[in-house]
């Protein structure tokens, strides 16, 4: 009897760090052990291997028989390991020849017939065999996943007898050489179907421009999730190494990475419901949570004051540093989550806060204590508003579309030169390999105080020293990207944001007691004067 070994890769977060299947057969009472710290899954592949190589026609070595997960000190959890332990058995009893499995990773789950089931988490152990020349051999449902690494030599089975026979040289697997698919058009929703909110998709815009966070205020019924969801239609495409860290958190998730659409950004909406773990991540063995699964793309948190006050706490500092570290006992775990962050919320219990359409039946207190409930933790990330009304729907139906295009092919080229400028100034401030546009100055934060009922009354101020120090780089580079989105070559202090400090809102006068209790932060927002229609 021999020993051998197989080579496979474990899961630890975003790593694959590399696995060494070791296989011994000895004599002595029958008895089959895996050692290296496997979890109960893989510990249960003892009695599936066992089953699919009998059930094969293949001999099961009857004596003492010891599998060694090398490195020790390394989890090892899911099926995974079930090809690698069944051949390394295989070779071991010499029913295969020996140096046929050289430098090739195997993954796959085995079903007691021997068919082979996918697994999660082949992406990333897709880009660490690439990057060490090492070729794969995966269940054919997990092929078009690794195939998206270019130069990754994937070999794929849907059963154990086929790769036995590939090894002994008497058929040969299906090859693919890696390459990602070519850019095509995918159809989604368009910002055309907006009807006015003239300011609101201006705002949407500037933040799409510069990848700054935003907060929609408004009654119900005025359009806020209809702009939020039609926001990664405008944001500029995904390039090729930012899809594939999509993909690989997508894939170490569990979700499937359409061929069609990996280069499209992703929008995630979690319920108001949600608990900090299902949205930062964590548990055990820890997985990623919505923001790392909103990585380059749109976080959208509807109903914001519904959410716990601990889950919106949680958001400071993946918002901060476009990652998030899960710390457990026995492990820890990061996870990119460079996501822009979007927010919509009433103004007031009701709902219908100033809105000409709706009357507003909370008590004097009730709308300055419900704004107050996000003040504290989502002000941090949403400092700034956008208000989004009736009004405006009514009245700038004309100029929102007519004027402006709205067509989602006219917006979308004007954003790759905006979006370059703050990437260029931004290229050599990364963590983790992920561009961060939240650096410098933390969240940022992009938008107008639009269509609100009543008008709008700007404050402006030449003081550098108005608010506070964590801010004033958020509105240096709210500045800079209403200047790129224009193609101005610099930020003009007369006719942009930096000579906004704040606005009011003035709703319309029976609201004007009701809007006395609200922070004048959380009713406004600021807006330059190229925001006004008449300019645009």
């Amino acid at each position: 009897m021999t020993m051998t070994t197989v080579l496979s890769r474990a899961q630890h977060g975003m790593d694959a760090p590399l696995v060494r299947v070791e296989v011994d057969l000895g004599r002595g009472l029958p008895r089959f052990t895996i050692v290296g710290l496997p979890a109960a899954v893989v510990m249960e592949s003892k009695d599936r291997v066992r089953a699919a190589l009998e059930n094969c026609g293949f001999d099961f070595p009857g004596g003492r028989i010891i599998v060694n997960l090398s490195p020790a000190e390394l989890p090892k959890e899911g099926g995974r390991f079930d090809l690698p332990i069944a051949m390394g058995i295989l070779l071991a009893g010499r029913q295969l020849p020996q140096g046929c499995l050289d430098e090739v990773e195997l993954y796959g789950e085995l079903s007691l017939s021997g068919e082979l089931s996918p697994v999660r988490g082949t992406l990333p152990a897709a880009l660490a065999a690439s990057r060490a020349g090492h070729r794969l051999l995966l269940p054919a449902a997990n092929a078009a996943e690794a195939a998206l690494v270019s130069g990754c030599r994937i070999l794929t089975a849907t059963h154990l007898s086929q790769i036995v026979a590939h090894a002994r040289g008497v058929c040969q697997l299906p090859a693919v050489i890696g390459a990602p698919p070519p850019l095509m058009p995918v159809p989604g929703l368009d910002l055309r179907d907006v009807r006015g909110q003239f300011l609101a998709r201006r705002a949407v815009e500037i933040a799409a421009a510069g990848q700054h966070s935003l907060l929609l205020v408004g009654p119900p019924g005025t359009g806020k999730s209809m702009l939020a969801q039609r926001l990664p239609g405008v944001l500029p495409m995904i390039g090729e190494a930012e899809a594939l860290e999509v993909a690989a958190v997508r894939s170490v998730a569990g979700l499937p990475t359409p061929a069609a659409n990996w280069r499209v950004r992703p929008f995630r909406s979690p319920h108001h419901t949600s608990s900090a773990v299902a949205l930062v991540g964590g548990g055990s063995r820890p997985r990623p949570g919505e923001i790392s699964l909103a990585h380059h793309g749109v976080l959208f948190l509807d109903e914001l004051p519904e959410f716990d006050r601990r889950v919106l706490e949680s958001l400071r500092e993946p918002l901060e540093t476009g990652t998030v570290m899960i710390s457990r006992a026995a492990r820890q775990a990061e996870f990119p989550a460079a996501f822009q962050l979007i927010a919509a919320m009433n103004p007031c219990p009701c709902g219908y806060l100033g809105d000409p359409q709706g009357q507003c039946i909370c008590s004097a207190a009730l709308p300055g204590a419900f704004v107050g409930t996000v003040a504290g933790s989502a002000g941090h990330a949403c400092g700034s508003t956008a208000g989004s009304g009736r009004g405006a729907a009514a009245a700038g139906g004309r100029c929102g579309i007519e004027c402006h295009g709205g067509e989602k092919s006219e917006l979308r080229p004007q954003y790759p030169a905006g979006a370059a400028g703050d990437y260029e100034r931004l290229s050599r401030r990364k963590t983790g390999g992920a561009l961060l546009p939240c650096h410098p100055g933390g969240a940022e934060v992009a938008g107008a105080c639009v269509g609100y009922p009543g008008t709008v009354s700007t404050r402006l101020s030449s003081d550098p020293e108005s608010g506070t120090h964590h801010r004033r780089p958020d509105r240096r580079r709210m500045h800079r990207s209403g200047a790129d989105q224009r193609g101005d070559g610099a930020a003009s202090s007369g006719s942009d944001l930096s000579r906004i400090r704040g606005i009011r809102i003035e709703p319309a006068p029976a609201a004007q007691d009701r809007c006395s209790g609200l922070p004048e932060r959380a009713v406004g927002l600021c807006r330059p004067d190229y925001l006004e229609p008449a300019t645009m």
